[in-house]
């Protein structure tokens, strides 16, 4: 069975923070000796972009370092990036005392094992469609979309209308100086 986080779940989240790979892509990476590739949704782009616009804070943290990342957190101006091969423990921590919130504040999502540490500690655990299991049991929701097919835009719309602003952020929108596509 899927689990399936309530509303006033959603409702607290105060900080958005995902992994990369496997989350915000499909988990596909395209090399060629020189540059790498890797294939965003511009959907979940504008989630993100929606939820700063509310004021909830994005952060992607990632065990490595890629320039495809860090170009793509930069155009959509991820308030926290996280490249390093250390425990993302650390990450998340290091994070949430800059943005002066605690770990239940914390929605995280994740695809894989190496964020199971993470998913115990933060308020709001996800996990992809696509997430491997023990990643699933650890979890309070899993989004009916996988990775880097709308998953993070699914939890990000349900933030926002958990936090009663759909309705503002649909008027912001519908203004002739609305959002661009993200």
């Amino acid at each position: 069975m899927r689990p399936i986080a309530t509303t006033a779940q959603f409702k607290c989240v105060k900080i958005f923070l995902t992994d990369v790979d496997g989350v915000l892509t499909n988990a596909t990476v395209f090399m060629n000796g020189r540059n790498e590739y890797k294939q965003f949704n511009i959907q979940d782009g504008m989630g993100l972009r929606l939820l700063q616009h509310i004021g909830i804070p994005v952060g992607w943290v990632s065990n490595r370092s890629s320039a495809a990342t860090t170009a793509r957190a930069k155009e959509l101006k991820v308030d926290y990036l996280w490249q390093k091969s250390k425990p993302k423990v650390e990450a998340v921590a290091s994070i949430l005392k800059k943005a002066k919130l605690d770990w239940d504040d914390a929605c995280f999502m994740s695809d894989d094992i190496n964020d199971l540490a993470v998913l115990s500690r933060v308020g709001l655990p996800i996990a992809v469609a696509n997430a491997r299991q023990e990643v699933i049991t650890a979890v309070k929701h899993m989004t009916k979309a996988e990775g880097g097919q709308g998953a993070v835009r699914e939890v990000c719309d349900k933030i926002i209308e958990a936090h009663g602003k759909w309705p503002h952020v649909i008027r912001e929108l519908s203004h002739p100086e609305g959002y661009r596509d993200q």
